[in-house]
């Protein structure tokens, strides 16, 4: 598969190592250029390009960016992209720590609502609330107990099919956690967030989360 991943941060970066390790055929960019990342394409033989590249011909882009950097990313960034291609958004929002206040999500926009919105594509929410060293070391076969499920959420069940394929690729279970209406429920601050579940302990812990927004996830 042609996967392009915007973003070379430490989920960004490992996601490049996995993908890449699986035999997919992965360019990666960041805001900084393809020059900055010589050392992630040397380590990994995925291809550093301009972040206005990334997209061309792609089966699958993740979007691995702060929530304050989405708007600033090119007009256009996502032209080019293969028929039925699916975007990810594996962003959260951290407006006290990192983001400043983002109007719409204070008013109770699920996050990656928001950046569907900004992005001017459908996504599918995943990834936000896995450690990055997880992706790396994490993995497990199907049936293993100590196996991880990660929730997935978005409006197309055949993109939510194919990005739980992709995770049973990477090792993960997946969890179909419902439209991007719902995805609030894998928000920070939430229970599945973080908790390194299975398939039920991450079908339990999206039922208990409440819609309200904690404190430390708010605009101060």
């Amino acid at each position: 598969m042609k996967i392009g991943i915007i973003g070379a941060g430490s989920i960004g970066g490992n996601l490049t190592r996995r993908l890449a390790a699986l035999g997919h055929d992965v360019s990666v960019a960041n805001s900084r250029g393809p020059a900055t990342l010589a050392d992630l394409q040397a380590e990994t033989g995925a291809t550093a390009v301009p972040v206005e590249q990334v997209a061309k011909g792609a089966d699958l882009v993740i979007v691995t960016v702060p929530e304050k950097s989405v708007p600033s990313l090119p007009d256009g960034v996502l032209d080019g992209l293969a028929d039925d291609a699916v975007v990810i958004d594996t962003g959260n929002y951290y407006p006290q720590q990192r983001d400043g206040r983002i109007e719409a999500i204070e008013a109770g926009q699920p996050e990656s609502a928001w950046v569907a919105d900004q992005l001017g594509h459908p996504v599918v929410k995943v990834f936000n609330g896995l450690y990055a060293d997880h992706l790396l070391r994490g993995g497990r076969p199907a049936g293993d107990p100590q196996r991880i499920a990660l929730p997935v959420a978005g409006d197309d069940p055949a993109a939510k099919a194919k990005v739980i394929a992709l995770l049973d690729e990477l090792g993960f279970g997946g969890v179909d956690a419902g439209g991007l209406d719902e995805s609030w429920r894998m928000e920070p601050g939430k229970p599945v967030y973080g908790a390194d579940a299975d398939v039920a302990g991450v079908r339990a812990a999206l039922a208990q989360a409440t819609p309200e927004r904690g404190a430390a996830f708010r605009a101060s």
